[in-house]
């Protein structure tokens, strides 16, 4: 059974769209705000997210960006902006489709199927735990104990990749197109200087890496169990 996901500041709307969509064979969660909505997605895994762009909180584009760090869920924006930049900044964060308020239902149903047929599996836990430290995917954050460690974007956006592929070789020539872009293609020493930084802020012992680990010559690996 398909289960969705609404979040939805306006009553009414969540109250219509339980309504129809339950009738209708699908199981339904409802958040009224960005926050719950990130919480929610992550305890019930749904198999789409429909979701208002102004919410309370953290906006929906927020929502969008927080659910991309861990999950591929389609992603169905329901709103009633209408221009054109909204549609497209909507999109460009990772919005798999976008309805405009007010909706025919008979339109919303087609566009969940056709995101559930398009549907890519879940990516990883939102949270990942090793002995020594705990990133959180969907909040974009990494903790040891208590404390949350700095990280520049660049370096969030480093482990964010490595973290996304557990155990799995990713190579020089992926991590630079995926955190500098297309056009870096050599510069290899970016990488041997974010590692560095990287493993004196994360792993016990920097001269000895337990978890962010090199393969010399093809790319780097994260091992979130240590040996």
């Amino acid at each position: 059974m398909t289960r969705i996901l609404v979040v939805d500041d306006e009553p009414q709307i969540r109250r219509a769209l339980a309504t129809n969509l339950r009738a209708r064979g699908y199981e339904v969660d409802l958040a009224a705000d960005g926050e719950a909505g990130l919480a929610l997605a992550a305890r019930a895994r749904p198999d789409v997210v429909v979701l208002d762009l102004g919410l309370p909180g953290i906006d929906g584009l927020e929502v969008v960006r927080g659910l991309r760090g861990w999950t591929d869920v389609p992603i169905v924006i329901l709103s009633v902006r209408e221009n054109e930049g909204d549609k497209v900044a909507a999109l460009d964060a990772g919005a798999d489709d976008y309805v405009t308020k007010p909706f025919g239902m008979d339109e919303l149903l087609a566009r969940l199927r056709a995101v559930v047929r398009r549907r890519l599996p879940w990516a990883e836990e939102p949270v990942v735990t090793t002995a020594d430290f705990t990133v959180d995917l969907a909040a974009k954050r990494v903790t040891k104990g208590d404390e949350e460690v700095h990280l520049t974007p660049t370096e969030w956006h480093f482990v964010e990749v490595l973290v996304r592929h557990p155990g799995k070789l990713v190579s020089q020539r992926q991590l630079l197109h995926e955190v500098w872009g297309p056009e870096y293609r050599d510069e290899t020493n970016y990488l041997r200087v974010f590692m560095a930084n990287l493993r004196r802020k994360l792993e016990p012992d920097p001269a000895r890496p337990r978890y962010l680990l090199t393969e010399p010559g093809m790319g780097y690996r994260f091992v979130p169990s240590a040996s």
